[in-house]
This record gives C-alpha cells, sequence and structure tokens, in this order.
C-alpha cells in the first residue's frame, strides 16, 4: 500500500509507487505500475468512476482518441486510474472500445490516497472517490512535470469541475513542453 498524502499531488513530486490486482485474461495478474513507466514521458489521469456521464462521453474516449496526437507530442504512454475494480474498469474499456488508454483499477483508493487526490462524494452517493484531475509524468525518475488539478478540490463538492485535466488542454502543454 502506497503512502498516504494529504495534499494533491504537484510538479516536481515523486510518483508514488503502486502494486494493483488486475484480471486478464480470466486470471488475477499482479502488476507493478512502475514497470509499466519504464523511461518513457506519459499521463496519467483520474477520474470519479467508470460508466459516470463526463468520464464515459468525454474524458476517457476523448484522451484514447488523441493518443497518437500524445505520442507526436512525447508521451509514450496514457492511464486511467479510477477508484473502481477490475471487473469494472475491464467491462467499462470494452464497452467503450478503448484501445490507447491503459486502466488502472484502484479498487481500495490506494493510490488515490497516495496521490492525494481521495475526497468524499457521499453527498452524490459514490462514497470515496478520485478527484479529477491529470499528472504528466517522467517514468524514469518518476518526477511529476506537470499537475493539472480541477479547481475546488474538497469532498462533497456540488460540481464536477472539467475545465484543466482534459486531454486537449494537457496535449497543448505536453506539446510545448514534452517534445
Amino acid at each position: 500500500m502506497a503512502t498516504v498524502t494529504k495534499r494533491p499531488i504537484a510538479r516536481n513530486d515523486r510518483f508514488p509507487d503502486f502494486k494493483y490486482k488486475t484480471r486478464l485474461a480470466g486470471a488475477w495478474v499482479e502488476q507493478k505500475l512502475a514497470d509499466q513507466f519504464g523511461d518513457s514521458t506519459f499521463v496519467v489521469f483520474g477520474l470519479p468512476g467508470a460508466f459516470t456521464p463526463t468520464c464515459s462521453n468525454h474524458q476517457l474516449p476523448d484522451y484514447d482518441a488523441l493518443a497518437p496526437d500524445f505520442a507526436a507530442a512525447g508521451v509514450d504512454k496514457i492511464f486511467c486510474v479510477s477508484v473502481n475494480d477490475p471487473f469494472v474498469m475491464n467491462a467499462w474499456f470494452d464497452q467503450q472500445e478503448i484501445k490507447n488508454v491503459i486502466p488502472v483499477p484502484d479498487g481500495n483508493g490506494d493510490l488515490t490516497q497516495a496521490l492525494g487526490m481521495y475526497v468524499q462524494k457521499r453527498n452524490l452517493n459514490f462514497g470515496a472517490r478520485s478527484w479529477r484531475y491529470a499528472l504528466v509524468v517522467q517514468g524514469s525518475t518518476k518526477t511529476v512535470l506537470r499537475s493539472f488539478v480541477e479547481p475546488g478540490f474538497e469532498d462533497n463538492h456540488e460540481e464536477d469541475p472539467y475545465v484543466i485535466s482534459d486531454p486537449k488542454t494537457v496535449l497543448e502543454w505536453c506539446k510545448a513542453n514534452v517534445v
């Protein structure tokens, strides 16, 4: 389990180590997220939940569609983190026909807590979830190059802002700063 952070992860912070179990080809597999990073520059984005409107209609499919543009801007991989179990994440990715984004099921919220992005959404009957964010990370050092945390970060926020962690905003930053 990763160490819990009390503030949202920010520029120059180190991305935490994280191991998780997922389902691949019908079997449980333990994944070490750092093993998937390599020396690449990558984007990690977090969202409140699979099958929810903004996440399903915009955030996940737009990151998937723009993956070739991210690659041209020097981003090798894109990861999606949600406080959902592997069955839900895999079903969601299948339903959305996602090909270019790697699912990271954070069913216990351990990574989300370590990133300082864990919030209560009890007012929406969601329980504990991830705040919406995106990070650009240098894999060899696991250093956060840029953090895009949505405004209003707090428990039980009445709104679900989606203005700076969207793929177009993150892509523009990558084009100017990664290549």
